[in-house]
């Protein structure tokens, strides 16, 4: 893409003008949430608050164009130039009016580390799939033997749970660390305190954009028209999401296969193009008075077994009703090498092993420990990436 913008980005950058993924967030000394597109290491937004849901494009003269982020099927979201309108903005060659106007760029350019993020969408409805082959296999081996790891039926649809979308909170978040319940030692009643074998689950998720009428199941080769976008995702104790919401739009240019699927899927599972998306995926465990943190895994969205588009279908077939805003998880994301592992889990495969941290080692997260995901598609002389997904964990207050 030769897209060009007079915001001056670095070349690392995950938030080139081929990315502007949407989020929201609070300037300093204002009360109400804006909406905002991601440009380099600024976000731009409209003059006046307004609704997380909406964005207004203007100019120096007035409002040019209003729209739903959300509510809209993707093939109107192109009709409005939505996400193409914004890159005219930013462009050095074909729209001077935000480029030559200091005053309005001022007032339209917010510096990202000058203000706080927010969840980027009202989240009524929460599902967690696990569509990943390869941490399907890791799992059923640990905790039941490697002569049949994965059952026959994980197959034929990809199996999900239903969670708490109060529980989601934004990238930065501490997160503290959970009690609950462990196996009894002899005749000792079982165990009740701080979780002793606190994770981190490496995922994404797709933001749900128009939903679907009660009853009504999405065909599968439809189910992309209601995919928004997708955020970075830690499922551990709470689920923290990242703050920009990168689009499909973004992410076209990164289409790959599918992995091949063992058994051919039923009916309302055969997509005509099975396609996932090329992004690496890193994680970084920082322990406390670290500055830096030590990469644990890397792995890559493409290697999901089960893709985004089978997921929503799948979670329509019954009649499901899915909304604006509904968050899909799409489970950890784990790869075929140990070092493409996404969890602690399967690195320490339960503990049995150390995972080194340059000085000190891990079998499970520890007190003070920061986890930062970072995920990114690289193209050709630019990025698009999701920023970071971070969480420190603090000590159970028993």
């Amino acid at each position: 893409m030769g897209l060009k913008s007079f915001i001056e980005i670095h070349p690392d950058s995950h938030f080139p003008i081929q990315n502007l993924p949407f989020g929201v967030f609070k300037p300093e000394r204002a009360s109400d949430p804006r909406p905002g597109v991601a440009i380099g290491d600024t976000s731009w937004t409209s003059r006046r608050s307004l609704r997380p849901v909406c964005l207004t494009v203007r100019s120096s003269r007035a409002p040019i164009a209003s729209f739903s982020l959300i509510s809209t099927s993707s093939w109107v979201w192109d009709a409005l130039h939505g996400r193409k309108l914004v890159q005219q903005f930013k462009s050095c060659s074909t729209e001077p009016a935000l480029r030559d106007n200091a005053s309005l760029r001022q007032k339209a350019l917010v510096p990202i580390d000058k203000v706080e993020m927010l969840v980027p969408i009202a989240i009524a409805d929460y599902t967690d799939f696990f569509s990943s082959m390869h941490h399907a296999k890791n799992c059923g081996t640990i905790f039941r033997g490697p002569e049949n790891p994965i059952p026959a039926n994980w197959f034929h649809l990809p199996i999900a749970y239903h969670g708490r979308a109060s529980s989601i909170v934004i990238s930065g978040t501490d997160i503290v660390r959970p009690r609950g319940q462990g196996h009894p030692a002899g005749n000792s009643p079982p165990y009740f305190g701080p979780s002793r074998k606190l994770d981190f689950e490496l995922e994404m998720a797709a933001v749900v954009g128009p939903g679907n009428e009660l009853g009504k199941p999405i065909d599968v080769n439809e189910a992309a028209d209601r995919i928004f976008g997708v955020v970075l995702m830690n499922d551990w104790s709470g689920t923290t999401v990242s703050p920009w919401i990168v689009t499909l739009d973004a992410l076209e240019p990164f289409v790959c296969d599918a992995p091949k699927q063992n058994s051919p899927p039923l009916p309302y599972l055969a997509e005509k193009i099975s396609k996932n998306y090329d992004i690496s995926l890193e994680v970084r465990i920082k322990p406390a008075g670290e500055e830096h943190g030590h990469v644990v895994t890397k792995s890559n969205f493409k290697h999901l077994y089960w893709t985004l588009t089978q997921q929503l279908a799948h979670h329509t077939i019954n009649g499901c009703n899915l909304r604006p805003g509904d968050l899909l998880g799409t489970g950890t994301i784990s790869g075929p090498e140990p070092e493409s592992y996404g969890c602690l889990l399967e690195l320490t495969w339960n503990g049995q092993n150390q995972l080194s941290l340059g000085g000190t080692n891990r079998k499970f997260l520890e007190d003070g420990d920061e986890v930062i995901f970072t995920g990114c598609s690289k193209g050709n002389h630019y990025n698009v990436g999701f920023g970071t997904c971070s969480g420190k964990i603090l000590p159970s207050p028993l």
